[in-house]
């Protein structure tokens, strides 16, 4: 865990708003790693929220860049497959001359280290949001086979659940032909129960938080890997796998 100076590396995280859980990637970081944070104007969880997250996302990078950051980190899973991570990066970068990723980018990631075609997906997204996350995911050639979704209306409503939700809700999916679970949002209390997930489910979990720390680290060359949050984040996975 990193609470201290950024003196190995620092990140430039853009995070919603309304969101309660921006130190759930901070707990997870390796000692020396600091997330610098700078919010986005972020209050419901619709899909119009969901895009005018990043209407103006060049002054909060431009923030970002103030403190020196190596990397720029947009933090929202369904804000990123909305607008595009492609789109969000390239403004990004374009203002600041720091490389930037997202969620997006870093589940995508994921989900090709591990192999998974097949996944099932939990998320506390409304039905709108949800049904975007799985055209977004069909179009990449993930099927989703199972979902379960707890339709909050805010940011707020999310980071309320506690994790013990998330691990009772995940073992009572049925995850027959799921080569993986994905849980998506990063605005959720999971780092404390994600292993035990990943170990009674018997298969990758892949989470939005504990996904872009490890496309993090990989992308600046660090190669310690915490080892409390599942196999991922730990780099077993960090050999890339065919599609």
């Amino acid at each position: 865990m990193s609470l201290g100076f950024g003196h190995r590396a620092r990140i430039g995280h853009l995070y919603p708003s309304g969101g309660l859980c921006d130190f759930e990637i901070q707990s997870m970081a390796p000692e020396g790693v600091q997330f610098v944070t700078t919010r986005l104007p972020f209050r419901r969880t619709g899909l119009e929220d969901d895009s005018a997250l990043v209407v103006d996302v060049e002054t909060h990078a431009g923030l970002l860049a103030d403190a020196a950051v190596d990397l720029i980190a947009m933090n929202c899973t369904a804000a990123s497959m909305a607008v595009g991570a492609a789109t969000i990066n390239q403004r990004i970068e374009a203002v600041t001359g720091i490389t930037a990723t997202t969620t997006t980018d870093a589940v995508l990631d994921a989900l090709s280290h591990v192999g998974a075609k097949r996944i099932a997906l939990m998320t506390p997204y409304p039905r709108a949001v949800v049904e975007m996350e799985m055209a977004f995911l069909g179009a990449q050639g993930i099927e989703v086979v199972a979902e379960r979704a707890f339709a909050c209306t805010t940011p707020v409503q999310q980071g309320e659940i506690a994790p013990e939700v998330w691990l009772e809700r995940a073992l009572q999916l049925d995850l027959q032909g799921a080569d993986a679970l994905l849980i998506s949002c990063a605005g959720i209390q999971l780092s404390p129960v994600l292993g035990e997930i990943e170990a009674r489910l018997d298969r990758p979990v892949i989470a939005s938080n504990a996904a872009l720390l490890w496309k993090c680290l990989r992308a600046l060359g660090l190669a310690e890997r915490p080892t409390r949050y599942g196999r991922l984040l730990a780099g077993e996975f960090d050999a890339p796998r065919a599609r």
